[in-house]
């Protein structure tokens, strides 16, 4: 199988749903939700016709996307076995409960940090509480560059941070305004309703 110990993890919003993940091996696509699916109701269910007719799907679709996978890497994703007096059936191949094992892990990793309301906000990420001073700000010093602001925060310390003149003049920064200092790894930012 040819999917690296790194696969590509790509995400994009969609209308109808926040995210739409996949994984890629090798600038190929490899699996996404639909294949993840229909792997996963193969392998309930024990048989790609079943599996196609739970899902609403064409027979030849779901062999095309299985196909599809096989291609992207190298690797058989099912064993089928001919139907006769028992039926026929399919298994899924170690590469392919692999694969969906990595897909199914990847989206969970991603739909946790989606949910958790400490991490992110409309836009972005959002900062957890442990790294945010509420202050007012007493000093700017507005340079060439850059603009050194500090902050009186509630607890008795001031906190110096340096950011672009630009970044304090679009923030309209004075002193008396209220703002949050946001720490960051190793350097302050500055945050203002």
């Amino acid at each position: 199988m040819i999917i690296s110990d790194k696969p590509v993890i790509k995400a994009k919003q969609t209308r109808t749903h926040a995210y739409k993940i996949w994984l890629e091996s090798q600038g190929k696509y490899v699996i996404g939700e639909g294949s993840a699916t229909l792997l996963q109701t193969i392998d309930e269910v024990g048989s790609i016709t079943k599996a196609a007719k739970k899902l609403k799907i064409s027979y030849k679709y779901a062999w095309d996307q299985i196909a599809e996978m096989e291609k992207a890497i190298g690797d058989k994703i099912l064993t089928t076995t001919i139907g006769g007096k028992t039926g026929g059936g399919s298994i899924l191949t170690d590469a392919a409960k692999k694969m969906l094992h990595e897909y199914n892990r990847t989206k969970r990793y991603v739909e946790s940090m989606l949910a958790d309301s400490e991490l992110w906000e409309a836009v972005g990420l959002k900062l957890s509480a442990r790294n945010r001073f509420k202050g007012i700000v007493n000093h700017v010093d507005k340079g060439p560059v850059t603009a050194s602001v500090k902050i009186e925060v509630k607890s008795p310390i001031t906190i110096t941070a340096v950011i672009t003149k630009e970044a304090a003049e679009e923030l309209n920064i004075k002193p008396g305004d209220a703002v949050e200092a946001v720490v960051k790894a190793t350097e302050v930012m500055i945050a203002k309703e």
